[in-house]
């Protein structure tokens, strides 16, 4: 039993190394900042899972008890990269935003995101388009 405690416990610390490097590689090599958000968002994440993982099984095999801490915080970690990495990307868009590089988005409505903010809508109504000032007061 100990034997196989030593091979998961290393296979996982293993995994999740390869999995901190190439989030790491990704945040430094990726081009602009909405592709960087990938790397830690998904490989890092899944490499510290890891490591949180493995120090889970250690406490199991080979502590008086397991620790189970690292669970709840692997566990925090996988609900709150996802979100955090989707409102840096909402805020970039936000900064960095120009009408004239969105693509159409086929509906009669603007874009979700744009659609939302308010002073969008505040820009919708002092342009004149008459659909926009209906559509606010519904």
């Amino acid at each position: 039993m100990d034997m196989f405690g030593e091979i998961l416990i290393s296979a996982l610390l293993v995994i999740g190394g390869i999995f901190g490097l190439i989030g790491s590689y990704g945040l430094v090599k990726l081009p602009d900042q909405m592709t960087r958000l990938h790397a830690p968002t998904k490989a890092a994440t899944l490499g510290v899972g890891g490591v949180l993982l493995a120090s889970v099984a250690w406490f199991g095999f080979f502590g008086e008890h397991p620790s189970w801490h690292e669970l709840l915080i692997a566990l925090f970690l996988f609900m709150t990269a996802p979100i955090t990495g989707l409102m840096i990307a909402k805020a970039h868009m936000h900064l960095s935003w120009r009408a004239d590089e969105l693509p159409d988005c086929g509906e009669d409505r603007n874009w979700a995101t744009y659609g939302d903010s308010a002073e969008r809508s505040l820009l919708d109504i002092g342009s004149g388009d008459e659909g926009t000032e209906r559509d606010l007061r519904e």
